[in-house]
């Protein structure tokens, strides 16, 4: 089934709903490698995903209807692929600015790529480039995003609903309009070589930026403060009077 809801120029106007799919990144993943053009900025959107994936091949935990789990086409040809956390900078912006009028002060986007509240995950996202000719031909970002859920196994950590918060059932497709301005938004920034917006914006933004707090790596728990994202998007953090930087594999969050 096909719709146009979303008012951007090219993000969401072809928008595909399905009712359950394994994985709406693996679904699109399958349309580009049938050879059939695919329009930048095309949209699949799931009720039910029952093989959602994060970071780390995480599960995602979503109840059928309640939430946010889509893919997005995009073709960043114009991003080098040692820039490419740039592009996940502008995602996470444009999904940052889509809950800001709902949820204010309180959200944060936390490094690399997961939406916040407080201290609770309200979301995430697995972008997944395919470099070609020292290019990227195409990135294929998946969003999911706790709405109208208002319970989580003990599995779930953190995890923590739109509505838990304000109490109230929201509109899918509103907030997925909503995402798709703001994103393309960014990511037109990003084309206009606007870049140095996008990372000072995505840093401001960022959970516990020059906040002392506890992280572990390589088995040692510490206290360190945030203090910068570098260009290719590793976390600075300082410890002890000296920064250090660490990917994404090599530093945990604790929670306070």
């Amino acid at each position: 089934m096909q719709n146009n809801i979303i008012s951007g120029l090219f993000v969401g106007q072809n928008l595909v709903t399905l009712k359950e799919v394994d994985s709406t990144n693996t679904f699109l993943k399958n349309i580009l490698s049938n050879s059939k053009p695919v329009p930048e900025g095309t949209v699949i959107m799931a009720e039910s995903q029952y093989a959602g994936r994060g970071q780390h091949q995480n599960t995602w935990h979503a109840q059928p209807g309640k939430n946010l789990t889509f893919s997005l086409l995009l073709k960043p040809h114009f991003i080098s692929p040692t820039q490419q956390f740039d592009l996940t900078r502008a995602v996470s912006l444009g999904v940052y600015d889509a809950l800001h009028p709902l949820l204010g002060g309180g959200l944060k986007i936390k490094w690399p790529n997961d939406i916040y509240f407080g201290s609770r995950k309200l979301g995430g996202m697995l972008i997944e480039n395919m470099i070609q000719g020292g290019q990227i031909k195409n990135a294929i970002i998946g969003i999911g995003l706790n709405i109208n859920q208002d319970n989580y196994p003990e599995s779930a950590g953190s995890a923590i609903s739109v509505k838990q918060i304000l109490q109230r059932d929201y509109d899918l497709k509103d907030i997925l309009s909503e995402i798709c301005s703001h994103l393309e938004g960014w990511y037109l920034k990003l084309k206009a070589g606007k870049t140095d917006i996008v990372r000072s914006t995505y840093l401001s933004r960022l959970y516990r930026l020059n906040e002392a707090s506890e992280y572990r790596s390589n088995g040692e728990t510490f206290t360190g403060t945030i203090k910068n994202v570098v260009e290719n998007g590793l976390l600075v953090v300082e410890r002890n009077g000296t920064e250090e930087q660490y990917n994404l594999k090599e530093i945990e969050f604790l929670n306070k």
